[in-house]
């Protein structure tokens, strides 16, 4: 995972911040994580969410004033930091700079989302079961899944590794998980987004 904090925390060296983007930007990034895959999270003012990934924090302004309280874990710590700035404003977010498969999280929650970070997991079973581990009983799991099956990402200068998924074999972790069931799949012009609910 260094590479990807390097690459992450560069991002930042270069005021690459999707949470300041323009308006056109934002609506590119729409095309993971817009209006379908906030509905698809079905948030309630009680609820506990964890954000896995959160970046500078562009998803989470449009979450947190939906819930109770919203974390979010992020690799980078330059990333980290920004989010802290961005979301200031927002007094139910609590920021954790880690690696979310080694990360011994205190609680459990009732939402969990992701949008733009497995593709750094190279083991999805891994990463599914700590979902798993951590989701309440019949909590939501929401994860949108990007098309792009390129391999990497090309900064120009360097390439970043990504490990590509296709919704069929999340969907497969999830069974041998044995407690997350497939609820729901949408689709939008780059990523599927699948729906898990948590049941014994």
């Amino acid at each position: 995972m260094n590479d990807v904090i390097i690459h992450y925390d560069r991002l930042i060296d270069e005021d690459n911040d999707p949470f300041r983007d323009p308006p056109p930007l934002r609506e590119y990034m729409d095309k993971w994580d817009g209006a379908d895959f906030i509905s698809a999270l079905a948030l309630k003012k009680n609820d506990s969410v964890l954000e896995i990934g959160i970046g500078t924090g562009r998803l989470a302004a449009k979450t947190a004033p939906l819930c109770a309280s919203l974390t979010g874990i992020d690799i980078s710590p330059k990333t980290i930091r920004r989010a802290e700035e961005n979301l200031l404003y927002l007094e139910n977010v609590q920021l954790i700079c880690g690696d979310f498969l080694q990360y011994s999280f205190v609680q459990s929650f009732d939402v969990i989302y992701s949008t733009l970070t497995f593709m750094h997991f190279e083991d999805k079973y891994m990463a599914v079961s700590k979902v798993a581990a951590v989701l309440s009983d019949g909590g939501r799991f929401v994860l949108s899944v990007d098309k792009d099956n390129s391999g990497f990402i090309d900064m120009g200068n360097y390439r970043l590794t990504t490990y590509p998924d296709s919704p069929e074999n999340i969907a497969r972790c999830a069974e041998r998980c044995g407690t997350l069931k497939l609820k729901q799949e949408l689709e939008t012009e780059l990523a599927h987004i699948l729906v898990f609910e948590k049941r014994h």
